[in-house]
């Protein structure tokens, strides 16, 4: 297979292509395209042969479910068996927006995008090109994220082509996403409602809409999982990567030792140069870091790094999904 680079308008996607690469899904393949969190990779997901697919291109396990994608709230009604109070409060806070929903589903969502379970994953993203592709679709969109599993979600075309180039049948390049980090997951099934994974949607903000809200799975372990981003090891670069809170110690270490070393600090801690170190600096709020972390990541693997340090940003609300992307990343 060629998969076919089209670059497209961000703010102001061009009819036709959006037809193209709707026509495309409407046919069983396979497209990435832009949100405002990461490139997603999409198929029909009420097409079950096409779902597969997507699993068969990103090498994912099938027991790892996929986000589905809607339009707006209309469209993910159709998706459920059951639409609370809580989860309309939610969408019509954040949507279109990275928050996803866990809810109860119909029997119009094939198991395959479920995992084999009884609930899906639903949220409305705000990019243009993601909202117009779904409009042009009619029909909602499975895509994770368009990388090959547990390694490093893409927030460029380049990237995707990295890992997907021949197994996909098209990319709309519309530029850096700009969020950096994949969207909030939040189950509702439970109650209180649950943090599955920490995303650009802060605890803070959802408790603001919705009340307290726990934090981490709470269901048996042999049950299918509710959301992805749960495995111990995802959003990995190549390199070997650990993160500390006094990092220089632990690159001069590995220098001492040969290693060609790739380095992460934010600007607080700003480093003065070390020789033979790779370093990407990155910004002291949590929302900038979030933004720029992946494509440094990416910058580091693309340098050919044996290791990656990283040194630890401030805790708090606002840097959970950082953390949990960090801590995953690190995970061997």
């Amino acid at each position: 297979m060629q998969t076919e680079r089209v670059a497209i308008d961000p703010l102001h996607p061009a009819p036709e292509i959006i037809a193209r690469a709707a026509a495309v899904l409407r046919g069983g393949g396979l497209v990435a395209f832009p949100t405002e969190t990461v490139y997603g990779l999409g198929a029909n997901a009420l097409d079950e042969r096409a779902v597969q697919s997507i699993f068969a291109a990103k090498g994912r396990p099938p027991t790892n479910p996929l986000i589905v994608h809607v339009p707006d709230l209309a469209a993910a009604v159709t998706l459920v068996s059951d639409m609370p109070a809580p989860a309309r409060a939610l969408a019509d806070r954040f949507w279109p927006g990275p928050l996803s929903l866990v809810l109860l589903k119909s029997a119009r969502v094939p198991d395959v995008v479920t995992a084999g379970g009884p609930t899906v994953a639903l949220r409305a993203p705000a990019h243009p090109v993601a909202l117009a592709l779904l409009q042009a679709c009619g029909f909602p969109l499975a895509a994770p994220s368009a990388n090959p599993s547990t390694h490093l979600s893409p927030t460029t075309a380049d990237h995707v082509l990295s890992g997907l180039d021949g197994k996909i049948d098209m990319v709309l390049d519309a530029g850096p996403a700009a969020g950096g980090l994949e969207s909030t997951v939040l189950d509702l099934t439970v109650s209180p409602p649950r943090l599955l994974r920490p995303g650009l949607a802060t605890r803070a903000q959802i408790e603001a809409v919705i009340g307290p809200i726990g934090h981490g799975p709470d269901q048996n372990p042999s049950a299918p999982l509710r959301s992805p981003g749960m495995h111990e090891r995802h959003y990995a670069p190549r390199a070997a990567l650990d993160c500390q809170a006094d990092s220089r110690p632990r690159v001069e270490q590995l220098m001492r030792q040969g290693v060609r070393v790739g380095w992460i600090v934010w600007s607080p801690t700003a480093p003065e140069a070390l020789a033979g170190a790779i370093i990407e600096r990155l910004p002291a709020d949590a929302a900038g870091y979030a933004a720029g972390l992946y494509a440094a990541l990416h910058r580091l693997d693309q340098a050919n790094v044996s290791h990656i340090v990283v040194d630890l940003p401030p805790a708090g609300d606002a840097w959970l999904a950082v953390h949990d992307r960090l801590r995953r990343a690190a995970h061997s």
